[in-house]
């Protein structure tokens, strides 16, 4: 029987098959499966035979290996060396992943500038771009020294490989890994066997010639970082470019840091001459918040660093079956859980409602202390009352963590939160050490203005 000239490929997890199938074997994924061209030369490392002869490896205890730490090369962006535990480690793989026109290409490229500028060999891969587009970009930034970057604006892999090993860069931009080509493979650029085989190649040459390589990314409509999973695994730091492109801010994510924390968050702020660092996040946006009805200030914590957030609720009657739930920069399932605990254990309702949840500015919290801040927004507008601290001038702040009995749970860094909101004069703070469950947490953000507001 002739062999199938095509095999299937996993689009998650790079499991082959020869046959279609609804269901993926290999990680259990519905529709993932992908018809491409077999390759036309055995798989790398295969072996030799059955009867080939391995030597086989001693093993060393751990205490035995040397393991000299190897000074980091600062990007000259405060914020993304936060991220990445210090800087850049020689030899690493770091893939960037965003939407498009999120600032990834200009993020490298004023990364790339600052090291060129601080002594250090670069060259900039622009697989997507032609090296007159990226001139235009570097002029745009206002930065003569990016105009200094080498670049070269090409395809195939073998041709950026062979340039790698003549140049011998310290730090190499790679933008985008899933346009690169690698000729000995018959299928498209950007499919699993491309991608893999492209990461794979380039992960074996940084380690080699201890050249630190930043692979830009594409992501899906989900948000996910498009190609196989094993591209993820493949590299050591995985960075989430983070916010819409209709905003201003920015935020950069350590997702997974093989050589540091993935605690770490950096922000930005995306203006005409490119990302500027903002160093105090807190400060813009506890003075641009409201003090009308709806909103509360949210004391979160981006990895090992506090920041005060704006979290606003708009709550309209409804002509929909089932009502609307909007949420932007929190997990819907997670506002879904705090409006349910809201109605069962706060007494206030909006089962019938169309409820809008927003984190002002476009920044997106993962931190379980936002529970308490939703609850609040959504009471606030329901009730008609503006939330505010001991002096009314000042917006109110909180943050805690909902149980589904009504309590409220403690979260971590809890003084690091009250800190920075007494450093911006939110003296009105409910968090879980003084008001243990959900209604007390109510009644003292709205008992008193309630009385105020029947008498009104």
């Amino acid at each position: 029987m002739p062999r199938a000239s095509s095999i299937h490929v996993c689009s998650v997890c790079g499991h082959e098959t020869p046959r279609w199938a609804g269901q993926c074997p290999g990680c259990g994924e519905w529709n993932t499966l992908v018809e491409e061209a077999r390759p036309r030369f055995p798989a790398a490392g295969a072996s030799g035979g059955r009867g080939a002869s391995t030597r086989a490896a001693t093993p060393i205890a751990l205490g035995d290996i040397e393991a000299a730490e190897e000074p980091r090369i600062p990007t000259g962006i405060g914020e993304l060396d936060t991220v990445l535990g210090g800087g850049i480690v020689p030899g690493s793989l770091i893939l960037i992943g965003g939407a498009p026109g999120i600032g990834k290409s200009t993020l490298t490229t004023m990364a790339l500038a600052n090291m060129l500028a601080a002594g250090r060999k670069t060259l900039y891969v622009s697989a997507e771009e032609s090296a007159a587009q990226i001139r235009l970009r570097a002029q745009r930034l206002g930065d003569g020294g990016a105009l200094a970057l080498p670049v070269i604006a090409e395809t195939d892999l073998a041709t950026v490989i062979a340039t790698l090993e003549q140049e011998r860069p310290d730090v190499c931009v790679i933008d985008s890994v899933q346009t690169l080509h690698c000729a000995d493979l018959s299928s498209a650029a950007g499919s699993v066997a491309q991608v893999r085989e492209v990461a794979g190649t380039l992960m074996r040459t940084a380690k080699a010639l201890r050249i630190a390589v930043l692979l830009v990314g594409h992501v899906t409509k989900d948000g996910a970082l498009a190609g196989p999973r094993v591209l993820e695994h493949l590299v050591d730091c995985v960075l989430q470019f983070e916010g819409e492109r209709e905003r201003t801010y920015r935020t950069v994510r350590a997702i997974k840091n093989r050589f540091g924390s993935t605690n770490e968050a950096g922000v930005f702020e995306m203006r005409d001459t490119g990302l500027v660092e903002v160093l105090d996040a807190s400060a813009r946006f506890v003075g641009e918040a409201t003090r009308a009805p709806g909103s509360v200030v949210l004391c979160a914590m981006e990895g090992s660093r506090p920041l005060l957030v704006e979290v606003q609720a708009l709550v309209s009657p409804s002509e929909l079956v089932p009502p609307r739930r909007v949420v932007s920069g929190l997990d819907r399932n997670r506002v879904a859980l705090v409006l349910a605990v809201l109605g069962r254990h706060g007494s206030i309702g909006a089962g019938t409602s169309d409820v809008f949840v927003n984190v002002v500015g476009g920044v997106r919290i993962e931190d379980p202390g936002a529970d308490l801040a939703v609850a609040l927004a959504v009471a606030s507008a329901v009730r008609g009352i503006a939330l505010t601290g001991g002096d009314a001038a000042q917006p109110m702040a909180c943050f805690g963590e909902l149980g589904l009995t009504g309590e409220l749970r403690t979260v971590a860094h809890a003084d690091r939160r009250l800190a920075e909101a007494r450093k911006f004069g939110l003296g009105g703070v409910i968090a879980p050490e003084s008001h243990r469950t959900l209604k007390a947490a109510l009644g003292a953000a709205l008992g008193s203005r309630s009385r105020v507001a029947a008498a009104a």
